[in-house]
């Protein structure tokens, strides 16, 4: 659900809840979770609260948050989070003043396939500038940006109108590349400073959320609404293609919005959580959670017997994801390399510069001499 340490359950077994009731709360780095579903808990575990939903459900209902004395608190208690993966306590990172920065509104919408956000601006761009003003009020930035790819002409031009009378708040074209919407890429594109590997926005006075976590923010300030509902895109081998949910409710497994979107197209593969880029294998039971942004079905893996070679990346190719891969597709991985961009900070390997790939004969080689027969790559334009 977020960033941190797991929350302590503040419920049992055999409670009643209804939705929006506080259930968990966190120890550390973390963020309030509350019940989605009226019902009531079925099992809590060390890594889950169960709730067995009523048989009827009233999902415009919800228990508010209780009232704060800033809207700072207000999205803490809200268990506000990043809503575009990362899941951080969006609290947390906006207690950062930047009174010589720059709030910036991620609406890259990074990973191919999704969809959603550039949904939510094309029907409530004016609900992400007030999602905005309430950022740069509590951040104290004098400056903001919505930073969005130009080709999403219906959304800019919603934009534009929503920031007509905003005169400290600009939409910023971004281009079209993979991954602008990587907060050191945004950072580059927006404010011209290239951030080191490691480097946090912070540091040179900017501050980033995406579109979704603005939407939560908005609604914990001005409906007192905590983060029980998610906005989804289902897309890849099933009937309705990029079929948007908005408001899903927390918990709700894939298989019921596969469902939704008219089934599976048959033969299919495996289902991804997430983006195609950076998501992870799921099943129709993966719930829905605080920072799920996709739901896509994949074609089934062509069959590959010769010896494979992966090219690790940051920006989506990981080591974990790339081996299983090649593994599903039936290759043994016979040798590894990072891409030449990357390097170590802190015992993590990052990219040097995200969306700027070189290329990689050299790196080429070295898997040849591997043993490697073909190459499982990630995100490398070349």
């Amino acid at each position: 659900m977020h960033v941190g340490g797991p929350c302590k359950p503040v419920v049992k077994a055999g409670d009643k809840v209804k939705r929006g009731q506080l259930i968990a709360e966190p120890s550390g780095l973390g963020a309030n979770i509350h019940a989605s579903f009226t019902g009531e808990i079925s099992a809590v575990t060390d890594g889950e609260i169960v709730i067995k939903p009523d048989d009827v459900q009233n999902f415009d209902e919800y228990v508010k948050i209780p009232d704060t004395k800033t809207n700072l608190e207000a999205i803490a208690a809200a268990g506000v989070v990043g809503a575009g993966g990362a899941g951080f306590p969006t609290a947390v990172k906006l207690k950062t003043e930047i009174p010589n920065g720059a709030f910036i509104a991620n609406a890259a919408e990074c990973e191919p396939l999704l969809a959603h956000n550039i949904h939510q601006i094309e029907e409530h761009a004016a609900e992400l500038v007030r999602g905005v003003k309430y950022a740069m009020e509590i951040t104290k930035a004098p400056k903001g940006y919505i930073a969005i790819k130009p080709k999403h002409k219906k959304a800019v031009i919603e934009l534009i109108k929503a920031v007509r009378n905003e005169d400290n708040i600009d939409v910023f074209r971004l281009p079209d590349m993979y991954p602008a919407g990587d907060e050191r890429v945004i950072v580059r594109e927006v404010m011209g400073i290239e951030l080191e590997p490691g480097q946090l926005p912070g540091t040179v006075g900017a501050c980033i959320d995406n579109v979704e976590t603005l939407k939560n923010i908005v609604r914990a300030i001005e409906d007192r609404k905590p983060v029980i509902d998610k906005d989804i895109t289902v897309s890849g081998r099933v009937a309705h293609k990029e079929s948007v949910f908005v408001d899903v409710p927390v918990g709700t497994p894939m298989g019921d919005l596969i469902e939704r979107a008219g089934g599976f197209i048959n033969p299919h593969g495996e289902i991804v959580i997430g983006g195609p880029q950076t998501g992870r294998p799921g099943t129709e039971e993966s719930p829905v959670t605080k920072t799920s942004g996709g739901c896509l079905v994949a074609m089934p893996f062509p069959q590959e017997k010769r010896k494979a070679g992966i090219l690790i990346c940051e920006c989506g190719g990981s080591e974990e994801r790339l081996t299983q891969i090649a593994e599903a597709m039936g290759a043994e991985v016979v040798s590894k390399e990072r891409c030449k961009r990357m390097v170590e900070v802190d015992g993590r390997y990052r990219c040097g510069l995200p969306g700027v790939c070189p290329g990689q004969a050299e790196k080429v080689m070295a898997l040849k001499r591997g043993g490697a027969e073909v190459l499982v790559v990630g995100t490398c334009s070349e």
